[in-house]
């Protein structure tokens, strides 16, 4: 299930986002944030153009998702990049598949043709879920990334939704 984020809920949003950074995996932020930081990028989400949902299970907080607008001209409207971010203890049920489909369930009621996935190369979990749903690799960027001295590649991935 999915309910709009409100800004009380931007605490619990970044604990489970600074719950990714440690792994090195998910995020390129490479020491957790603060919620104040986090106030801008939450004010620039909106239910008519672009959401942030709470996602839940069985009523219980088990992370978020987002639509963020792409590169920020209006010529990219029509573009989005998902973020899904869940709880350590709600991954592996199903929880990415459901938000993946809500992502491309909605996106003519957000008038989004392009959904795109921002993924680190050696996210293999994240790639294969993009992949089951029919995202196809649109852009690769080799070692673009510095984590602790290790370089990482991007691969962004998109899927054309009409």
């Amino acid at each position: 299930m999915f309910k709009h984020a409100v800004v009380d809920d931007l605490e619990k949003i970044v604990i489970t986002y600074n719950s990714t950074v440690a792994s090195r995996l998910v995020t390129a932020d490479l020491e957790p944030v603060s919620v104040e930081s986090k106030l801008s990028w939450f004010n620039s989400h909106s239910k008519e153009k672009r959401p942030l949902w709470l996602v839940l299970y069985n009523d219980e907080y088990a992370g978020w998702m987002s639509f963020n607008s792409f590169y920020g001209r209006p010529a990219y409207d029509g573009t989005v990049e998902v973020s899904i971010y869940l709880e350590e203890k709600f991954r592996g049920k199903g929880l990415g598949k459901a938000c993946l489909q809500k992502a491309i369930d909605v996106c003519g009621e957000f008038k989004v043709q392009n959904l795109l996935g921002f993924i680190f190369g050696h996210n293999e979990p994240s790639l294969n879920l993009f992949y089951k749903f029919g995202f196809e690799k649109w852009a690769h960027l080799p070692k673009v990334a510095n984590m602790d001295g290790i370089e990482r590649d991007l691969i962004i991935l998109g899927k054309r939704v009409e």
